[in-house]
């Protein structure tokens, strides 16, 4: 099983929160994702090997879950922030796994750290070329912030789904073609929700990347094996070729598929001892309990007081505010924020949704429950189908639907009568943007909704 964590990474009088996923047993194996991703697209990965290792995978600085750096940080800011992680988690070394820029985020911390790093195993490194750097200029990484009417959206989804196409995503021409297109509403899906969590601070983790030496380490040089590796269909294979002279413990090599890589990989990996550790540290006042009952199995988000007596719900389509303080402590419910979703189909009547509160107070130790005000109208109209779709209308759809909800109540009555007095501060684009994420993040709205009605009902 997959856990999620919290914890505190403290530097210089700054403390800055890293969320991090972790399964299996055995030596310890940090995993480093590629940017702008998080640490969820090494779920199946960490699945695979997790009878291997202790996969460890953080959400590196600015990306998923994770605060961003201060200032404008260089990669090897990154690659020290990686070491620093693992201060905070008490592992004095551990194997690394790393793809594209994730890969130069480990490169740089074994060149600068390279007795914390007992192997390495690398999917594609790049070494642009001084005509590549120049294409990539300021266009690949434009500034990405929320705007008034939702334009930002179009603009992320066309851009996520054109990175299959062509590379760079903006030069769309048959000399930078790509041969695995695709427009596969749930892969896109999954990568634009990653860019709403970073926001503009993909710009800094992304363009640290970017503007990285290329420099291999010296043929001489004391550091840790590596194998890199990349598959067909990788825009990285081809500078497999421009790698140069290595240290003698470093190869290169190219093969077929992904699952040939991840082989590979794991091969090399294998082939180093690494030491085993001891419990890992976790923030005190964030995280995620596993919980259990007849219809739900998967970990529930809270945040807030741990000695708090009160437990706090939010309404549907919402999550855990940010902002508990003492003797307080807020869930996200399955299918809200970062809870994980119900098993199979999404109940719509009282007793499964009170069971997993239920079992959440036990985990926390609260002895009272508090819970939200219903919002006023009729759940199917309230909750529309958000799915991913091809063109990415949902988003748009999401995004009216926050503005209108300040404006009217309920917000699909556009009329006089149902016109409500607001605050104009409300409809800042910052302010929408993150309760559209938490609508887009509502899976179970509807059904929550319904419920939480019956519980009236009853009561």
């Amino acid at each position: 099983m997959i856990t999620r964590h919290f914890i505190d990474v403290e530097k210089d009088g700054n403390t800055r929160r890293v969320h991090y996923r972790m399964a299996g047993n055995g030596p310890p194996l940090l995993m480093v994702h590629q940017s702008p991703r998080s640490s969820k697209e090494y779920e199946a990965l960490m699945e695979k090997w997790a009878s291997h290792f202790t996969c460890i995978a953080p959400d590196t600085p600015g990306f998923g879950q994770s605060n961003p750096l201060s200032g404008h940080p260089e990669i090897a800011e990154y690659a020290d922030a990686t070491i620093e992680f693992l201060d905070a988690l008490g592992i004095e070394k551990c194997a690394a796994y790393g793809f594209h820029s994730g890969g130069i985020i480990l490169v740089t911390a074994v060149k600068r750290h390279p007795t914390r790093i007992t192997t390495l195993a690398v999917g594609g490194y790049a070494i642009w070329s001084a005509e590549e750097m120049a294409l990539f200029s300021d266009r690949y990484l434009p500034e990405f912030h929320p705007s008034d009417y939702g334009e930002h959206l179009t603009w992320l989804w066309n851009r996520i789904l054109e990175q299959s196409w062509f590379f760079p995503w903006f030069a769309t021409d048959d000399a930078h073609r790509l041969s695995v297109a695709n427009d596969d509403p749930a892969r896109v899906d999954a990568i634009v929700r990653e860019m709403l969590d970073a926001g503009n601070a993909y710009q800094a983790g992304y363009g640290a990347v970017l503007r990285a030496p290329r420099d291999i380490p010296a043929a001489n040089a004391n550091v840790p094996p590596c194998l890199i590796s990349a598959y067909d269909g990788d825009p990285l294979q081809e500078h497999i070729d421009r790698l140069g002279e290595m240290p003698p413990t470093w190869s290169a090599q190219k093969v077929v598929t992904p699952a040939d890589h991840q082989a590979v990989s794991l091969n090399h990996l294998l082939a180093t001892e690494t030491p085993m550790v001891g419990d890992l540290q976790e923030a005190h006042n964030e995280g995620f309990v596993a919980i259990q009952t007849d219809e739900f199995n998967g970990l529930i988000h809270w945040r807030g007081d741990r000695r708090a007596d009160k437990l706090f719900l939010h309404a549907p389509a919402n999550a855990a505010a940010d902002d508990q303080t003492a003797g307080q402590i807020a869930i996200d419910l399955p299918g809200h924020g970062l809870s994980d979703n119900w098993d199979g189909e999404t109940p719509d009547i009282w007793g499964p949704w009170e069971s997993v509160i239920a079992a959440v107070a036990d985990a926390l130790h609260t002895n009272e429950t508090v819970y939200p005000a219903l919002p006023d109208g009729e759940p199917g109209k309230l909750y529309p189908d958000l799915s991913p779709d091809r063109f990415g209308n949902y988003l748009n759809i999401a995004w009216q639907i926050v503005r209108a909800r300040h404006m009217f109540v309920p917000w699909y009555q556009v009329d006089a009568a149902h016109a409500v007095d607001f605050d104009e501060q409300w409809l800042r684009p910052e302010h929408l943007a993150a309760e559209h994420l938490a609508l887009i993040n509502g899976h179970s709205a509807k059904q929550y909704h319904i419920a939480l009605q019956s519980r009236q009902k009853e009561d």
